[in-house]
């Protein structure tokens, strides 16, 4: 019996359909991670391709400023590319927009988009725009590269790591997903200074993300819940749930652990790092309960 995408949920759909797709002998790392990595003829760096969407009453709704959705969207693309110590370099936009639309709210749009990607000198050089009787669905897809030994995977994990965050969680129903600017200039100064072993972006929250990366090292892991650094006014089931906190989930072996703690207050002085864990044997993933952050086509009750 065929099952509907409510019951099968996003990541096991994902699961099947990776399986079927063609690569090949340029792919690095094909779908499964935050961006792909191919390799280019001649160049000695990688090259990293995303793609990423919102839609209208998914990400964002009808009332939402049009350039806080552009700033969104160009942004979630650009905070996949940090939690691969990639630079974004060249943008595509492609916008399914309905023709009772207001001129004044793509203009708006676009100045959000150009804003986001002026931040991290992105250039956009095209795209394509299309009419629907549906939603507003804005598609952004981001190129760019990253050093062979800077490449950071979600599977690199090792035993007893330590799990640190940036940032605070929670919060992003009072809005803090139109407005968080993506960790490149972070991921990169780690991957200049650190051995970071794997590392992933908090899109859809710590509940959904943290076991992906465990799954990819092939370990369970363990959390302080007492220890996670909560938005202001926000419970520890919101920072574990909410989703769209967009900071980064890293794990570094722990002795690092003190030199990444000194060294990341003196670099970034207002911004918090968080140690919240650690990566445990791969016997021990059963043991694992958190609760889930947001996750696409899971039935809602």
């Amino acid at each position: 019996m065929t099952r509907v995408l409510g019951e099968l949920g996003e990541d096991k759909l994902l699961a099947q359909v990776f399986l079927r797709l063609n690569r090949n002998s340029r792919v690095v790392i094909g779908a499964g991670d935050d961006c792909a990595v191919v390799k280019f003829r001649g160049a000695k760096d990688w090259l990293l391709l995303k793609t990423d969407c919102v839609v209208e009453e998914v990400h964002f709704t009808k009332e939402t400023n049009a350039r806080a959705v552009g700033w969104k969207a160009m942004m979630r693309a650009l905070s996949d590319f940090a939690a691969m110590s990639g630079i974004p370099e060249f943008a595509i936009i492609t916008l399914a927009v309905a023709g009772k639309k207001k001129a004044s709210w793509v203009g708006e749009l676009y100045r959000g988009l150009n804003r986001a990607a002026a931040r991290f000198d992105v250039a956009i050089v095209g795209g394509e725009t299309s009419e629907t009787t549906g939603p507003t669905v804005i598609v952004v897809s981001v190129a760019g590269f990253v050093e062979r030994r800077r490449c950071i995977l979600r599977s690199g994990g090792k035993a007893n790591d330590d799990l640190f965050v940036t940032g605070e969680l929670g919060g992003s129903i009072r809005g803090r997903h139109l407005r968080f600017v993506a960790r490149i200039d972070e991921a990169r100064w780690l991957t200049a200074n650190f051995n970071v072993h794997a590392m992933i972006d908090l899109s859809d929250g710590l509940g959904t993300d943290l076991p992906r990366l465990a799954r990819s090292s092939k370990f369970g892991f363990s959390i302080d819940q007492r220890a996670l650094p909560l938005s202001r006014g926000c419970s520890i089931r919101q920072a574990i749930s909410d989703g769209e906190d967009y900071e980064l989930l890293f794990a570094v072996s722990p002795r690092e652990r003190k030199r990444l703690q000194t060294r990341w207050q003196k670099k970034f002085p207002e911004l918090p790092l968080t140690r919240i864990g650690r990566l445990n044997q791969r016997s021990k993933i059963k043991n694992q309960k958190l609760k889930s952050g947001y996750v696409h086509f899971r039935q809602r009750r």
